[in-house]
This record gives structure tokens, sequence and C-alpha cells, in this order.
């Protein structure tokens, strides 16, 4: 008796069920964008290569696709006695002067943990006594499959003789609270994502244990 009383919301259940089903299913599979039919470098330069290709969707129709290839680059999150180390420097793509965190871009093929320690220790003038990941950020995944490797440096220690920069490359090292970097990103004062994403992870390990 009890089956049949319930079977109308038993048979609801499992249609629903079913359909959510095929729904995800369908979802997974669309998800791909399809395969490539064929490509075109339009750009080949000494840090990005841009490609035109043309794939085909799941729905079998053509479409255009316009993509940066970029070897990737890696983000330190450096922080000395409650402070963080950032640094200031011009981009010209924004024609405005940044607050960032201690950056690079990698060769093709170099490994992310060696490069941001070079990284740390050009721009800053600290190095450290080991990495740890904290995440790979997909800064344009619309476009682009650059992917960013974020660090934390972990045994900070000043180096006498730093490593030298990049002779394009001018900044000023800014010794930040982590409170008042915190401030600055709710005040729309830092825009860069690494650097966000590096400062929040500062902010949470201090106050959310």
């Amino acid at each position: 008796y009890r089956w049949k009383k319930y079977a109308p919301a038993y048979f609801f259940y499992f249609i629903h069920f079913k359909i959510t089903y095929n729904r995800i299913i369908k979802y997974k599979r669309g998800k791909k964008d399809g395969k490539k039919v064929k490509s075109e470098i339009i750009y080949d330069g000494k840090i990005i290569k841009v490609y035109k290709d043309q794939v085909e969707c799941p729905n079998k129709r053509l479409a255009t696709r316009e993509i940066v290839r970029h070897h990737g680059g890696v983000g330190i999150l450096a922080v000395v006695d409650d402070c963080i180390l950032l640094v200031k420097q011009f981009r010209y793509a924004y024609n405005k002067d940044t607050l960032e965190i201690p950056a690079g871009k990698l060769e093709l093929g170099e490994e992310a943990g060696p490069a941001g320690k070079r990284e740390l220790e050009e721009e800053t003038g600290y190095s450290c006594k080991s990495m740890e990941l904290i995440n790979e950020i997909y800064p344009t995944t619309g476009y682009c499959d650059e992917v960013i490797h974020l660090y934390e440096a972990k045994g900070l220690f000043k180096v006498e003789n730093p490593l030298e920069g990049d002779e394009d490359e001018f900044i000023d090292v800014i010794s930040m609270p982590i409170d008042e970097a915190y401030k600055k990103i709710m005040n729309n004062e830092i825009h860069d994502s690494k650097t966000i994403i590096a400062i929040m992870k500062a902010y949470n390990d201090k106050y959310i244990k």
C-alpha cells in the first residue's frame, strides 16, 4: 500500500533524475569546443603567437577562434614581517603604473619554480629556501592559453649581491602591510589578477586559520 501511495512521487523523482542526468552528460560533451579543422598563424612574435583556427562545434557548425599562445608566467607571494613585497612599474599596455607581486614570463620549456625564484631575486633582492604552489591561474580564458603559476616564497632572506633585472625594466620595490594591500583591493586601487589572488591568500592566512 505504501509503495502505491508514493509511486507517483518516486516516478517524478526518477524522471527528474533522468532529465538532469541527461543534461549533465550533454553539458559535459558540449564543453568541448569541437575539433580543429584548420589553423593558420597570423602573428609570430617574441612573446606570443596568434593563431586563427577554424573549429567544428558540437552542433556541427563551423566557427572561428583567434587564439594567443603564450609560454606562461610565474608570480611570487613574498611576505616579510607581515608585509607583502610588491613592485611598482609602468605598464605600457595600460599606460599607467601598477602594483604587482614579483613576476615574470617563462621561456619555452622553463620550469616555473626556479624561474619564480630568479624573478623574486631580480625584482626584490630577496631569495627563499623553498617555494609552495598556491594555484595555476588562467588570466584570459576566452582567447589565450597563458597559465600563471602562483607560488608562495618560504624562508625569505635578503641576498647580498642579487641578480640584475632586465635592462628595459624599471621598478620600485614596496613593502606593504597585508591589511593595507587588502584595502587597496577593496578600494579598486590594485587591478592585477595574480596580485589580487596573492594578497587575498595572505589576508586569509593572517585572519582565517
